[in-house]
């Protein structure tokens, strides 16, 4: 299996097509342009028919079978692309696609979208088949750490000349949506045709659309980033995100990290990541946190927290967005009014 990013995706295309591609990850933006850029390199080589299935439970197998059989002298080469379900395939599913990965022959190009697969579904055997003769493309949107050098990179691809400040700007401003990023690139090549951009003209041009989470929030307030976790909420805010829901996933890490706390006294913290099965890619920025935030400060956060919980049970209309900035810059380590924390 070769795996890719899509930014690679076009130079391998030019080494020459594989059987399959599998198309992997959450962003719409990097699975359509690397679904478009497969079909063109296709199309270039004769494969001028285009079948696109979304697999559920009314999936017509037999006719999808029949498709990837149809082989004649007059017939022409076809690409064939499959929709998995949001959670990956089932059993039932991942038994039809065992058998239609055999049927792949040179006239026929199989595109597989999806989110990211669990290691239990790469051990299916029709991706075991495939990875011998395909190409998985990681179609993830970049984390933010990541982000500056992914529009970095798309807008030297545009023969954009863009400053840090600006790149900076623009991953404040397009965080996780990476549609509305590369459509604010192309406007941006409009309105400055030398292709400069710097920090005053990306100001005048673009509007705040970052896409977060209610999980970004909470790793912005593990990291201590108070101005972050502020920005993320006020996203949160304007796309209609529910409290009650910010509140149950603070909650969970708040627990984790009392116990932590509490445990890491006398057992290694290491030993305790994996007893609580903490991903590891989670383990550096938690254990950072363990060692800034105090337990008072925890204690405080838990009161407030249950208190904005209770809050919203009497009265669920009522806003509690303030209680959340109070409880973001408490985890952040700032100073609160006592009438945050005491009520």
């Amino acid at each position: 299996m070769i795996r890719l990013y899509p930014e690679q995706l076009r130079a391998q295309l030019k080494e020459g097509l594989r059987a399959a591609y599998l198309l992997l990850g959450n962003d719409p933006l990097l699975l359509q342009e690397s679904q478009d850029a497969i079909r063109l390199a296709a199309t270039s080589q004769g494969f001028e028919e285009h079948h696109a299935f979304t697999l559920d439970p009314s999936t017509d197998w037999e006719a999808l079978f029949s498709l990837c059989q149809a082989m004649s002298l007059f017939a022409s080469r076809q690409t064939l692309v499959l929709q998995l379900p949001e959670n990956g395939p089932n059993a039932a599913m991942n038994e039809q696609l065992a058998t239609l990965s055999c049927l792949l022959h040179d006239d026929l190009l199989l595109i597989v979208r999806g989110n990211k697969l669990t290691k239990a579904q790469e051990n299916a055997s029709w991706y075991t088949t495939l990875a011998e003769r395909s190409v998985q493309v990681s179609c993830q949107t970049p984390e933010q750490a990541q982000l500056p050098r992914w529009v970095a990179a798309r807008a030297k691809a545009q023969n954009l000349q863009l400053d840090d400040a600006a790149n900076q700007l623009l991953c404040y401003c397009y965080e996780g949506n990476l549609l509305a990023l590369a459509q604010a690139l192309e406007r941006l090549s409009l309105l400055w045709p030398d292709g400069k951009l710097t920090l005053p003209r990306v100001e005048q041009a673009v509007n705040d659309a970052a896409h977060f989470t209610p999980f970004h929030w909470v790793d912005a307030l593990l990291m201590g980033k108070s101005k972050r976790a502020l920005h993320i909420l006020q996203q949160l805010r304007l796309e209609g995100s529910e409290p009650v829901i910010l509140l149950r996933t603070l909650q969970r890490e708040l627990l984790l990290l009392m116990n932590l706390k509490r445990q890491s006294a006398h057992t290694p913290l290491r030993t305790l990541f994996d007893k609580h099965r903490v991903w590891q890619n989670r383990r550096a920025m938690i254990g950072d946190a363990l060692q800034r935030l105090h337990p008072t400060q925890l204690r405080q956060a838990v009161q407030l927290l249950t208190r904005t919980e209770i809050t919203l049970k009497q009265d669920y209309g009522q806003s509690v967005w303030a209680e959340l900035e109070g409880l973001s810059l408490l985890l952040c380590h700032k100073a609160l009014a006592d009438i945050f924390i005491d009520g």
